[in-house]
């Protein structure tokens, strides 16, 4: 195995940071903030990742999480390839969206009927939109430390809240966010059914969705939290939502309601169904996804949910391929046994460097937190040491590893050769942040 040199960057590289440093007000997105580490992404092939500098990485950032087949995954560059010179967006149903809509009812448990968005963060909103519809009611709880997406109801107490309230008060993550809306949303603690849910029997009057990620972030839910949750939604008429803009398809072919075995009401889906192509979904039960009807417009129960690209026949193409590939015989336990070898191969080594720290998630989706602290909840999570992730994060740049500042997204595309190559690192990596 030969040791990762970095390259230095290339003039073409230094030009295009310059550039995207006067022109993208967001910057550089990448594995870490630093300019040291920024990058100008040329290519993904399986699960490696290019710079234009010539560099390449063991890629677990993986887009944030979209690619579970890897990058530029032939089968669906074949089929995206035979679709495109027939045009992409219609504003009309096409072949490719209603074969998707099929096979999506096929797999996940809550799915009678789909509709088709472009972001989970459209998604997610439209679920709220159709609970505040369908029950009448206009709150929205949703659980500390969860993050759906950038509309104004979901930026409320989410993974990035350094001073989290009393329950339910929410706090705004973003600049920009109406007061009003704050008033609307509810917060709950995650995994602690009893706080939960006694602030949902307070205000199921007013309750129109619980809304949560049932694999928070990388908090796998506790026995019996989600399924109070199913129970006390379903006495008080309350629409249960989950957010599988992550857990879809990446957890089981039925996503964390598969994987769990509980089944919510409405879900959003969205990364790991079209390897990377632009498509999120909103599916559910027929009487509450009926209300997307847009024949219901003259009765003025219609709820409006469309986009421009929403169903387009390309990315639909993306997600049809994908499918086939994800329920190939063996397709999950080969991603878990992956998953598996690196969280337990980074637990190993961190311990053997004597660093305290929990490696949480489930296998397909993963990350450690530098703490001595069980971490079962949002607030556990608070004492983690978030300078010795960025180190981390830092360190495995320089070995060669890409991954998200905080997940490791595994895909079916690290093979034998990528896994060995990262355990070495995790143990090289260790041992660098035990002497400092």
């Amino acid at each position: 195995m030969t040791a990762f040199q970095r390259k230095p960057r290339v003039a073409r590289e230094k030009e295009l940071l310059e550039k995207a440093a006067r022109y993208l007000p967001s910057g550089v997105r990448g594995a870490t903030f630093d300019p040291e580490y920024a990058m100008v992404a040329e290519s993904g092939h399986g699960c490696r990742i290019r710079d234009i500098s010539g560099n390449e990485y063991i890629d677990y950032l993986m887009g944030s999480g979209p690619l579970l087949l890897g990058h530029a995954h032939p089968a669906v560059v074949e089929a995206v390839a035979k679709r495109l010179d027939k045009g992409s967006s219609y504003l009309m149903v096409n072949e490719p969206a209603i074969e998707l809509a099929e096979a999506i009812v096929e797999c996940v448990p809550c799915a009678d009927k789909v509709c088709f968005n472009s972001t989970g963060s459209e998604s997610t909103f439209f679920a709220m939109r159709m609970a505040r519809a369908f029950t009448g009611r206009e709150k929205i709880l949703k659980l500390e430390g969860g993050y759906h997406g950038t509309n104004d109801y979901a930026l409320m107490t989410t993974q990035w809240t350094r001073e989290p309230s009393t329950y339910p008060t929410p706090v705004a993550d973003s600049a920009g966010i109406p007061r009003a809306v704050l008033d609307q949303v509810l917060i709950a603690p995650f995994n602690d059914i009893e706080t939960t849910g006694a602030l949902i029997e307070q205000h199921h009057h007013e309750l129109a969705a619980v809304i949560l990620e049932p694999l928070q972030r990388t908090i796998p839910p506790v026995a019996g939290f989600l399924e109070g949750l199913r129970e006390l939604c379903t006495h008080h008429d309350i629409v249960l939502i989950y957010d599988e803009v992550v857990t879809g398809f990446r957890l089981a072919l039925g996503g964390a309601q598969e994987y769990y075995g509980v089944v919510p009401d409405l879900t959003a889906l969205c990364k790991g169904i079209a390897s990377g192509y632009p498509i999120s979904v909103l599916c559910g039960r027929a009487d509450i996804m009926d209300l997307a009807d847009p024949r219901r417009m003259l009765k003025g129960d219609h709820v409006r949910q469309t986009g421009t690209f929403s169903g387009n026949s390309i990315s639909c193409t993306a997600a049809l391929a994908t499918l086939r590939e994800l329920r190939k015989e063996g397709f999950y336990a080969s991603l878990f046994a992956k998953g598996r070898r690196l969280m337990d191969g980074l637990q190993r080594s961190l311990e053997a460097a004597g660093i305290v720290a929990k490696v949480t998630g489930e296998p397909a989706a993963f990350q450690p937190w530098f703490t001595d602290a069980e971490v079962i909840d949002f607030r556990s999570t608070l004492g983690a040491d978030a300078a010795m992730n960025t180190r981390f994060t830092e360190l495995l740049l320089q070995q060669g590893i890409v991954k998200a500042h905080e997940k490791f997204f595994v895909s079916a595309a690290h093979d034998d050769g990528a896994i060995e190559t990262t355990l070495a690192a995790f143990e090289s990596v260790a041992v660098q942040l035990a002497s400092t």
